[in-house]
């Protein structure tokens, strides 16, 4: 099957970060197999793990997590499973606890702790997860507590396994008996379950630390999630304490908790967004009070048993842990995502970021320009959705991007909408469909509810249509349409000019997947709503003159394999890009000039090749940006004409000429639905931006907007 259609251009623009909103390695030199043990008061329980002689855990009944006599989770009952399954996609706004909690949890853990060894815990809280999930390891930061990923539990849960890393704060493991622990923890699960990832999320020295055992075992199918590593500590504040710490009298209030008040600083600016955001300012006072008053309280207990030659040891041990990793980044091979922030007042954050990722060579980053040095602890950062929207989510060793695929939750897909809102806004888009009569109705109730569909339709320049078509679909009909996308969006040559990765972050957390016939097959035989558009890149980056023309190839390439799952095939149309913008600079101008010319080419040289074997106008994939000129805003219109039914007609279809009759059909009904609307606008009083604000001045800006007559 010669290669598919593929979108040419971001399904939304795409600055994802401000979706996402940060501390903080098991020890233990002997092989007997580790205990259980349970840190708990009358609310939290954890089950921890040592190496030493296996005991019962305490449970509780209603919370509590089973653990084995290695350590590890029991398999869980199927209906435990399926109830994992069935929420898996909650908000993640519910249950992320606050630091109140987090630092009264980090009270008990260290004031419990019996002091050593390091040792692997799962928060109660975690899990299940889903069926197959692969095993995360966090490794914390310098202070070890293990539980900076608290906010993070209850959505990592549902997807990993989770263990935590806890370091007591008076332990002196050196560091490479820390990497040793961990090389053995991640030996010993490759071993049981060879073909599922291990994914090791390292926070600020827990990053030093993944590094360090990712160079050590480049035959693990690892994966690495960083959050301000310390590979950066010879370049920061602190490494000038160390010789500091053995001048100074005793009496300068230089220690650890002295140290650690600086964050207190993030709860305030935390509560300060809450009031902006329209929270009652009794409950965010009260919730500010609470956090603080939490935090001097954490900070009592590290004083009592964290002298300053504990944090003397502590900076040793980061010193040590940034030159080993340092030393080691040649031999990393696993696949890698650095997540920096950029008001980090610990590290320099975000320029070692950079660095990791020009030295890495499988390396993506993602910035957060407001964040702090504790990123995985501020309110609106989550995980889950770095993780979805990064495609750093797998269960094998390659990514599935249909079984792998996790829909955005509500609070996920708000953001993105509220991101595109605008383009909603300024085109007012106006959605048609046809019901099985053959009726043509405003809104999408002609769009079955059960796949597999496949929607099939023209590609306006630059891709315009989509983020309205993509998201009034999930909004009114509550279907994820899972666009078949240019690789580019995918794959990048880190020394290339194409746009960075994490420009089509949108495109993957909203479903879409690389085009090729493999993932046509798996969405197709899963019973998705695939979106199609055979001219691709082509049509969406067309010449001047060439509005709604179908650059279609000349041969039929999805006909087939609709027909084999009975997929209803719905062509559509969409115009309005000629009242938005005009192309006066097109690829033909643009190769008429050597500097652009060199410039096309070397795009064009980073782009992934499709349709190396076809002929004609639709072969011609070269990436360029043509020269528009906007135009006062009109308006979007967009028609699904009547599904084409492919249900038990796999025999007949797979003869060459019917299949090439019924692809040519296709292409002609969305001929028609695009000559149906480009009639029909010329009757809609409303097509200008003027006369729409108008009438919503009217009669509200969340009404409405009517159109012509149907």
């Amino acid at each position: 099957m010669a290669p598919m259609a593929a979108t040419g251009v971001p399904l939304f623009p795409a600055n994802l970060s401000p979706v996402f909103r940060s501390d903080a390695a098991s020890s233990s030199i002997g092989k007997s197999k580790p205990k259980q043990i349970s840190f708990s008061n009358s609310s939290r329980r954890f089950a921890v793990s040592t190496e030493q002689p296996p005991t019962t855990a305490t449970t509780d009944t209603k919370t509590t997590s089973r653990f084995s006599g290695s350590g590890r989770l029991e398999k869980r009952e199927e209906a435990e499973a399926a109830a994992a399954a069935a929420t898996r996609f909650e908000d993640p706004a519910v249950e992320r606890g606050s630091l109140k909690d987090y630092f009264e949890r980090s009270k008990e853990l260290v004031s419990q702790s019996d002091g050593g060894p390091p040792r692997w815990f799962t928060p109660l809280e975690c899990g299940p997860p889903l069926t197959n999930s692969p095993l995360l390891l966090f490794l914390p930061g310098v202070i070890g507590v293990g539980l900076g990923l608290f906010k993070q539990h209850q959505r990592l849960g549902k997807i990993f396994e989770i263990w935590c890393l806890h370091i007591p704060v008076v332990d002196r493991t050196p560091f490479r008996e820390l990497v040793k622990l961990v090389e053995r923890t991640i030996r010993s699960e490759h071993h049981r379950s060879p073909n599922r990832p291990i994914y090791l999320v390292g926070e600020s020295f827990g990053g030093c630390l993944a590094l360090a055992v990712a160079a050590l075992n480049p035959d693990i199918d690892l994966v690495l999630i960083l959050a301000n590593p310390a590979t950066s500590f010879s370049r920061s504040h602190l490494q000038p304490l160390i010789p500091l710490l053995d001048i100074m009298p005793d009496q300068l209030p230089l220690s650890l908790p002295y140290m650690l008040r600086s964050i207190t600083g993030d709860p305030l600016r935390m509560m300060i967004e809450s009031v902006v955001k329209g929270l009652p300012f009794q409950q965010t006072i009260g919730e500010l009070s609470q956090d603080l008053v939490a935090i001097s309280s954490y900070l009592s207990v590290l004083a009592d048993i964290s002298p300053r030659e504990t944090l003397r040891w502590k900076l040793q041990m980061l010193k040590s842990a940034s030159a080993v990793s340092n030393s080691r980044l040649h031999a990393v091979k696993a696949q890698t995502l650095i997540i920096s922030s950029g008001k980090d007042q610990l590290l320099p954050s975000q320029e070692e970021g950079e660095r990791l990722y020009r030295v890495l060579p499988k390396c993506e980053i993602r910035k957060f320009n407001d964040s702090g040095h504790f990123l995985f602890l501020e309110d609106g950062f989550d995980l889950v959705t770095i993780i979805k929207a990064t495609g750093f989510y797998r269960r094998r060793k390659y990514i599935d991007y249909v079984s792998d695929y996790m829909p955005p939750t509500p609070t996920e897909f708000q953001k993105l909408y509220d991101d595109n809102k605008l383009i909603s806004a300024v085109t007012s888009p106006v959605m048609l469909s046809t019901l099985e009569d053959g009726k043509i109705v405003r809104g999408l109730a002609g769009i079955p509810s059960e796949g597999p569909v496949l929607l099939v339709g023209y590609h306006m320049l630059l891709g315009l249509e989509l983020a309205p078509l993509v998201t009034k679909i999930f909004l009114e009909r509550n279907i994820v349409v899972r666009g078949i996308a240019h690789p580019m969006t995918f794959v990048r040559d880190k020394d290339g000019a194409l746009p960075d990765l994490s420009t089509y972050d949108s495109f993957r957390m909203m479903g879409a997947v690389p085009v090729s016939a493999t993932n046509f097959y798996k969405l197709m035989s899963s019973k998705s709503h695939a979106l199609l558009y055979p001219g691709g890149m082509r049509e969406a980056l067309h010449r001047k003159g060439e509005e709604y023309k179908l650059i279609w190839p000349e041969q039929s390439e999805f006909v087939r394999m609709a027909a084999r799952f009975g997929a209803k095939i719905i062509p559509f149309g969409a115009v309005g890009e000629d009242d938005i913008g005009e192309v006066v600079f097109d690829y033909d101008d643009l190769m008429k000039i050597p500097y652009f010319k060199g410039e096309i080419e070397r795009l064009t040289n980073g782009a992934v090749k499709l349709r190396t074997d076809a002929n004609g106008e639709v072969a011609n994939q070269d990436v360029h940006l043509p020269g528009i000129l906007p135009k006062f805003p009109g308006r979007f219109y967009y028609y699904f004409g009547k599904p084409i039914e492919t249900e038990g007609r796999k025999q007949e279809l797979r003869d060459k000429n019917k299949s090439q009759e019924l692809y040519l059909e296709v292409k002609s009904e969305v001929a028609k639905c695009i000559a149906y609307l480009k009639e029909k606008r010329k009757h809609d009083p409303y097509r200008n931006l003027l006369s729409r604000l108008v009438y919503q001045a009217t009669h509200g800006f969340t009404s409405e907007v009517p159109t012509f007559e149907l």
